[in-house]
């Protein structure tokens, strides 16, 4: 009886809380559209002097912005900020006076050209990410257009989110409603009559996160500009395509225009953004080598003159041969520069620059020049007289990992994963630092390859020493997510939180290693690629089945108990032991 008693009574109290929860969003809702109202009745209706009225029109419209951006905070759930344009790193834009001619013709397309889209494509390492940044900094400053928002998909970020096709609107969503009040009102009203709006399929999103909230700023006479990079890098093709569809046939009474760019891949090829007739296309490859050999050669030259204190370790000729073996690809002259320079003794830099031509003068393909750069930087970060015999196999076992990563990881959490101590990771990086992005510090997030076309040399085209298997990096971390899993650290009450009755701590995520984070995450969809998923069978009976209810919890403190589902019916799909009782 006493059971059944305390049963009911915490039932109860859950129904009580339940909708407490329920009028508090009800009345937030109401002082949200009241203080809106107010706002606008003032932004309406403020002084007559010419001056105090501005800056009550100032006044009124950023707390009016900063309403609205509060109504759609639910947003934020499904939105990437590190794709945004301005989380990009300061580097990572085109060299003051390289690429004008090309920017030129985007500055012209977004003032005169009637024309709704702009596909830029280009093979892989042509610099059309650097392109898309810089377009974005220069239209933030340019007072004839509206930058809407930048996203940057990323295959090297070492985030899966970054390569998922319905990340893109809702972050371009809410990049727009950051700067708009009027948007941000517009799309506020939409979430608030769906919240999972953003995670839906992406023509409902367009639609409702795009589509009819544009519709607020119809009676503005200057463009807004949306930009989206490597859109080559997205993992579902079918999703792509959809969308890509579906912004060839965007209407809508708002000027809106879409500047995407991508590598000439078939499935981007056959959508309607190819069709010259109803957009504007800029294949790099057309443009005259001339212009390119002369950005290239001016990026060599401005890079290593920073370098030289007294004399010179290098000369005109290194210069116009390090042009001539780019071929055309910014990511050969910038991936030689990293290596060469990455000593500082210039005697070493001499050495390393005669091996870096010398190995990419022996290519004849289009890739073939930086393949046999990344040949040459990997041999040379194994050879035999700096490093134990073993050393090539754990730098390929640690860069499989970082390939395939699905979140970004430290140093410290991807030793913790793959059994091996920190230091020793980091030393096996130390000499890649012109492949791959190695944090300062080892509990940094970040850790991650410069440029996809490393991970399509490793998995492609590198010879049978270097080359890396794909389910390789999924074998060994689906191992390491299970077994981090059976760690003591996965317990009751991770997030100390003093009741059940209550919320977790909002500073709960923070004491979670992020190593545990990512195993709690991802551990199914590393056990759905690996080259032989039943091998998990008594792994997952034996580590993972005493520690469900403390899985369950470490998502819910991450806010994530949503997903558990369908990282179980992917475990259940992957394994055979997983349904046995």
């Amino acid at each position: 009886m006493k059971e059944q008693a305390d049963r009911n009574e915490r039932l109860m109290k859950e129904q009580v809380d339940r909708n407490e929860r329920l009028m508090k969003e009800k009345t937030k809702k109401q002082v949200w559209l009241c203080i809106e109202h107010v706002l606008v009745h003032l932004l309406t209706h403020c002084s007559t002097g010419e001056n105090h009225r501005n800056d009550q029109i100032r006044y009124v419209t950023r707390h009016l912005l900063l309403v609205n951006r509060s109504r759609c905070s639910v947003l934020g759930d499904n939105c990437v900020s590190e794709a945004a344009d301005d989380e990009q790193p300061s580097y990572a834009g085109c060299m003051m006076g390289t690429r004008e001619g090309v920017l030129s013709k985007f500055v012209a397309w977004v003032k005169d050209d009637p024309m709704a889209i702009f596909w830029l494509a280009g093979m892989a390492g042509t610099g059309k990410t650097s392109i898309a940044v810089t377009l974005c900094r220069m239209l933030r400053n340019d007072p004839a257009a509206v930058l809407g928002g930048g996203y940057f998909c990323s295959r090297s970020a070492g985030s899966i989110a970054r390569t998922d096709v319905r990340r893109i609107i809702p972050t371009l969503a809410a990049l727009l409603a950051n700067q708009s009040h009027e948007f941000a009102g517009a799309l506020a009203v939409e979430l608030e009559n769906d919240r999972r709006v953003g995670h839906k399929p992406v023509a409902e999103q367009v639609d409702l996160l795009l589509r009819k909230p544009l519709a607020a700023l119809s009676s503005s006479p200057i463009p807004i500009v949306f930009v989206i990079d490597a859109l080559d890098e997205c993992s579902n093709e079918l999703e792509l395509a959809e969308l890509l569809r579906l912004l060839a046939d965007f209407k809508c009474d708002t000027k809106v225009k879409f500047i995407l760019t991508s590598r000439p891949e078939l499935h981007i090829r056959g959508t309607p953004i190819s069709n010259p007739n109803h957009n504007t296309i800029l294949q790099l490859h057309t443009i005259s080598l001339e212009e390119v050999t002369s950005d290239i050669r001016l990026y060599i030259g401005s890079t290593l003159v920073k370098t030289v204190a007294e004399g010179g370790w290098y000369t005109d000729h290194d210069i116009e041969l390090l042009v001539k073996l780019s071929g055309g690809l910014f990511i050969f002259a910038s991936t030689v520069l990293k290596y060469v320079l990455d000593p500082d003794d210039d005697e070493e830099r001499q050495e390393r620059l005669r091996k870096a031509t010398s190995a990419a003068a022996t290519g004849t393909a289009a890739t073939a020049a930086i393949d046999k750069v990344y040949e040459l930087v990997i041999i040379e970060a194994s050879r035999s007289d700096t490093v134990d015999s073993d050393e090539l196999e754990r730098m390929k076992r640690i860069l499989a990992c970082i390939l395939v990563a699905r979140a970004p990881l430290s140093v410290e959490a991807l030793a913790v994963l793959i059994e091996i101590k920190p230091g020793r990771l980091r030393a096996s990086l130390r000499r890649l630092h012109s492949l791959v992005h190695l944090p300062g510090d080892d509990a940094q997030s970040g850790l991650r390859i410069l440029h996809a076309s490393l991970g399509d040399y490793l998995n492609d085209r590198a010879p049978p020493k270097l080359k890396i298997a794909t389910t390789l990096g999924h074998d060994v971390l689906a191992r390491g997510c299970l077994r981090r899993m059976a760690c003591d650290d996965l317990c009751f009450n991770i997030s100390r939180s003093i009741s059940s009755f209550k919320p977790n701590p909002e500073s709960a995520p923070n004491l979670i290693p992020l190593s545990l984070i990512y195993a709690c995450l991802h551990w199914a969809h590393h056990i759905d690629a690996a080259s032989i998923r039943s091998a998990f069978d008594e792994a997952i009976g034996r580590n993972f089945r005493g520690k469900f209810l403390f899985w369950l919890e470490v998502l819910s403190v991450l806010d994530k108990v949503g997903i558990a589902t369908g990282l179980l019916r992917i475990a259940g799909s992957a394994v055979s032991l997983f349904y046995r009782s």
